[in-house]
C-alpha cells in the first residue's frame, strides 16, 4: 500500500475516533461547564497493542473503517476471541478489564484509549459497578471479520 494512502487511512481513522469520542462522551448538564477555546489532547499514539506486541503491517486491498459501540452490563464477560484486523478504542464510561489467554490483564478506565491485540486470544470483562461503554475503531478490509470467537475456551 502506498505510504500516502496509509497516512490518509490513519488520519481518517484518528479523525473518526476524535469525532465519536467527543460526540459519545458523557454529557454534562447544561450550564455546568463553559468552553472558551478549543482543546485538543492526543490520547494515544503507538504501534503496539496494550500487551506490548508490535502491530502488523497494513494489508493490501480496499480499506474498510468500522466504528462499533459496545455496552457491557455490570458483571458481563465477552467470550474469548481474537482480531484479524487492527483496532483501538476509548472507554466512554466505566472500567473495562481485558484478559489475555496468558493471564495478563489490562484495566482501561473511563476516558482512556486502548489498542487491542491482533491475532492473540483475549476477552473483556466489566468488573465495575456501572455499565461499560466502549467505542471501538477497526481498520479493516471488506469481508474480514472484526473478531473470531473461540467458544471452545471456557471463561472462568
Amino acid at each position: 500500500m502506498k505510504k500516502s494512502f496509509k497516512s490518509f487511512l490513519l488520519t481518517a481513522a484518528c479523525v473518526a475516533a476524535l469525532f465519536v469520542f467527543v460526540s459519545c462522551g458523557k454529557a454534562k448538564p447544561a450550564g455546568t461547564e463553559t468552553v472558551t477555546e478549543m482543546k485538543i489532547t492526543e490520547l494515544l499514539r503507538t504501534s503496539q497493542s496494550w500487551d506490548g506486541a508490535d502491530l502488523p503491517n497494513y494489508d493490501e486491498g480496499k480499506p474498510e473503517l468500522v466504528v462499533v459501540q459496545y455496552v457491557f452490563p455490570v458483571g458481563a464477560k465477552l467470550g474469548w476471541h481474537h482480531h484479524e484486523v487492527m483496532n483501538y478504542g476509548i472507554v466512554a464510561q466505566g472500567e473495562l478489564t481485558i484478559i489475555g489467554l496468558d493471564g495478563k490483564e489490562k484495566v482501561v478506565h473511563e476516558g482512556e484509549a486502548v489498542v487491542e491485540m491482533v491475532g492473540t486470544v483475549h476477552h473483556g470483562e466489566n468488573r465495575g459497578s456501572k455499565p461499560v461503554i466502549l467505542n471501538m475503531f477497526y481498520i479493516s478490509q471488506e469481508g474480514k471479520p472484526l473478531a473470531v470467537q473461540h467458544p471452545d475456551i471456557p471463561l472462568e
